[in-house]
């Protein structure tokens, strides 16, 4: 009797956190159900506390999933930029690729920053979105300590103010349900930058 071809099928602890990942992000984690998560997964809920210790693990690893996919975009695109500047605007590139995801309910603004929202202060999931948004804080440093190799106070004040405006767009693109306000913010960006 032939055995079934079970190696296109993935592992349950991935199968479980991208059904957190995509109900986490459409009703939110307090809105997503244990039960909800292993339906979705098909997997037996048995399955879920054989992977993670809790809900609360299951968010986190979540938080470091999202964290890890912005990464890689960012990755694709910085292997395409010449220069510091593109480097910079890179950074902006990778949030658009994130936004024009094709979400199932559509675009609801960054996924870190909406988890963050429903995690008591000190829960170690708005940590890592902070550890997030500061890593990527530093990128913009880094890029920009290239163009202003001689001044680091400006290229790290340059970099919170760019942070700033990211972080401004990501949040309007986000009731807006659409990438257009990144676009914008690239945009500027990418006028403030011709200074150099």
């Amino acid at each position: 009797m032939a055995q079934p071809d079970t190696s296109a099928r993935e592992p349950a602890r991935d199968r479980l956190l991208q059904a957190a990942s995509v109900l986490f992000y459409n009703h939110g984690i307090a809105g997503t159900g244990i039960d909800a998560i292993v339906a979705r997964a098909g997997v037996a809920k048995k399955s879920l506390y054989n992977n993670f210790a809790s809900k609360a693990d299951l968010v986190n690893q979540y938080l470091e999933a999202r964290h890890a996919e912005w990464l890689e975009l960012y990755e694709r695109r910085l292997a395409r930029a010449l220069d510091p500047k593109q480097r910079i605007l890179a950074v902006f590139d990778a949030y658009q690729d994130h936004a024009e995801h094709a979400y199932e309910r559509g675009f609801r603004g960054c996924g870190l920053l909406n988890a963050a929202a429903e995690l008591d202060a000190g829960d170690d999931g708005r940590q890592a979105v902070r550890r997030h948004k500061e890593q990527v804080e530093d990128i913009l440093t880094r890029h920009l300590a290239e163009l202003l190799p001689q001044d680091p106070a400006r290229a790290s004040t340059m970099a919170a103010h760019i942070a700033f405006l990211l972080e401004g767009a990501m949040a309007r693109a986000g009731l807006e349900g659409n990438s257009a306000r990144v676009v914008a913010a690239r945009s500027i960006v990418d006028d403030m930058l011709k200074a150099f």
